[in-house]
């Protein structure tokens, strides 16, 4: 037995007592009471209450195969081919597995937590259970490495788009590939290439987490937000996000296929958080005004020397001090 099967028993807010939840679950009594703790180790809160027993305080937003789905467009859904877990070493890893596999459809992985999440540059990216948003997709592209320039900040306008039409304001986006709100970082994507499949047949691998319910983070050392802090009025609801976010991540994948970068260039630019800013590209003695991106994605700083473009994967950015 797992705690999200006692979380789900739980999940009405109403009394259950030890008898009836181990009658429900097929187990003993004792294995209940330990599976209390777990939940609760694992940030669920959970009263005990003597003589009647178990009920839970705290709001939990379970993952929700079908809520994810029906955000999707219909007919979508049939091109997918959608993982909802407990827990997994990374999103991104377990896509990769899949398509090695064979998977039939866009293989699309949303955990609950991830014990080896990663992020740029091979750094950690925290993935505590039950608060945030771990979702990766596997995406085919046409015509070779040539045709991705500018892709990873297709997939942030995309997420960007999802967020707004579900009511988030003033979501701004960090180049090359990090999303952001007012106060902090919010999310972030990592595109991971795969060889061709076969010549001209490109396999990409993006990663997408989001803070969603997140309200401390120990160890980070910038300034971070998440939905649960940026609007506490509304229930957010995982399953609901990553299905929002699948619809226009293949919104703007068919699109970028079809057109390429072009046409995603001023919806980048309006979100741009370095814009008119001093900067220093880190790594680098280039030092100016942030300037938006141009035709192939690569970031523009404005030196005393003229325009200078900042490629992905090179250096990265920091507003100068």
């Amino acid at each position: 037995m797992k705690s999200k099967a006692l979380i789900e028993l739980l999940s009405d807010g109403q009394v259950h007592s030890g008898a009836a939840l181990a009658e429900k679950l097929g187990v003993s009594r004792t294995a209940i009471w330990k599976q209390i703790r777990r939940a609760m180790e694992e940030g669920a809160d959970i009263a005990t209450i003597r003589g009647r027993g178990y009920q839970l305080v705290s709001r939990v937003d379970l993952l929700d195969r079908a809520r994810v789905l029906r955000e999707i467009a219909a007919g979508r859904e049939q091109e997918l081919s959608l993982t909802v877990l407990d827990e997994v070493d990374s999103t991104n890893a377990e896509v990769i597995r899949q398509i090695t596999a064979g998977s039939k459809g866009v293989p699309v992985v949303i955990a609950d937590c991830q014990t080896s999440g990663r992020g740029r540059r091979g750094r950690v990216w925290q993935s505590p259970r039950g608060e945030n948003l771990y979702l990766s997709m596997g995406l085919t592209f046409h015509g070779g490495f040539g045709v991705l320039d500018g892709l990873s900040l297709v997939l942030g306008v995309a997420v960007a788009n999802a967020l707004e039409r579900l009511g988030v304001p003033e979501v701004g986006l960090k180049w090359p590939n990090d999303i952001f709100l007012p106060d902090g970082k919010l999310g972030g994507i990592l595109v991971e290439l795969q060889g061709e499949l076969e010549e001209g047949v490109v396999q990409v691998i993006a990663g997408i987490g989001l803070n969603v319910h997140m309200s401390r983070a120990d160890g980070v050392d910038q300034p971070w937000s998440s939905l649960a802090k940026a609007c506490p009025q509304v229930e957010w609801s995982r399953s609901q996000i990553g299905g929002a976010i699948i619809d226009a991540v293949f919104d703007a994948v068919a699109l970028f296929a079809d057109i390429g970068f072009a046409d995603f260039r001023e919806s980048w630019q309006r979100r741009d958080v370095f814009m008119g800013k001093s900067l220093r590209a880190r790594g680098g003695d280039v030092e100016g005004v942030g300037c938006g991106i141009d035709d192939a994605g690569n970031y523009q700083i404005r030196t005393e020397n003229g325009l200078v473009p900042v490629r992905a994967g090179e250096i990265s950015l920091r507003v100068a001090k």
